[in-house]
């Protein structure tokens, strides 16, 4: 059996922040780029559970790495 895939829906969705294609679209434009080598999980317009929930899916190789790698890389 294949793990669940997450695309940017699913995580934005489970980060409690609008799925939307345009909701998205309009995160990334206001929060990129991050400085460079901040780590996702460090840039400071996420809340404490957001930031817990994105270091515990890198950490753990999660099911949602795929996807948070996803928004590091569109967030660059």
């Amino acid at each position: 059996m294949h793990p669940p895939h997450h695309n940017l829906g699913c995580l934005f969705s489970q980060l409690g922040l609008p799925a939307d294609p345009q909701a998205i679209e309009a995160f990334i434009t206001q929060h990129r780029p991050l400085a460079q080598g901040v780590a996702i999980y460090r840039a400071p317009f996420w809340s404490a559970a957001q930031k817990t929930f994105l270091i515990e899916g890198l950490i753990e190789d999660a099911d949602w790495a795929a996807a948070i790698d996803e928004l590091n890389s569109r967030l660059s």
